[in-house]
């Protein structure tokens, strides 16, 4: 099955538990169609580059994702339905990657991309 990276952003007002539990609720509704949840991130309250919805900061979560493209599709429907989620990124990938997220990752772990000497 194809697999995709999934990122979406839910409203500040949310607390950190109903946050969570959109995650499990999209999830559930990939594995209703058929798919699976390989891994499941919650990333906390980030700040915005800009608002959105007249809100300045948001949820973010982050899913990986091996399903078929139509769970993915139904996931997405869904998720613009839904009133607590501002936006939402799909990419499909060819694999994943080891270990978790940059988002993650202690800021001493991360590589070092400037070469600051």
């Amino acid at each position: 099955m194809p697999l995709y990276e999934h990122v979406f952003i839910a409203r500040q007002d949310l607390s950190n538990a109903q946050a969570e539990g959109l995650v499990e609720h999209f999830s559930s509704v990939l594995s209703d169609n058929g798919g699976k949840v390989v891994e499941s991130e919650y990333w906390g309250v980030k700040t915005m580059a800009y608002k959105i919805n007249k809100n300045r900061k948001g949820h973010y979560a982050f899913l990986r994702t091996d399903s078929p493209a139509t769970a993915v599709q139904e996931m997405e429907r869904l998720m613009r339905l839904h009133d607590d989620v501002m936006r939402v990124m799909t990419i499909k990938v060819d694999e994943h990657d080891e270990g978790p997220s940059i988002q993650m990752q202690k800021k001493d772990e991360r590589d070092n991309r400037r070469g600051r000497n």
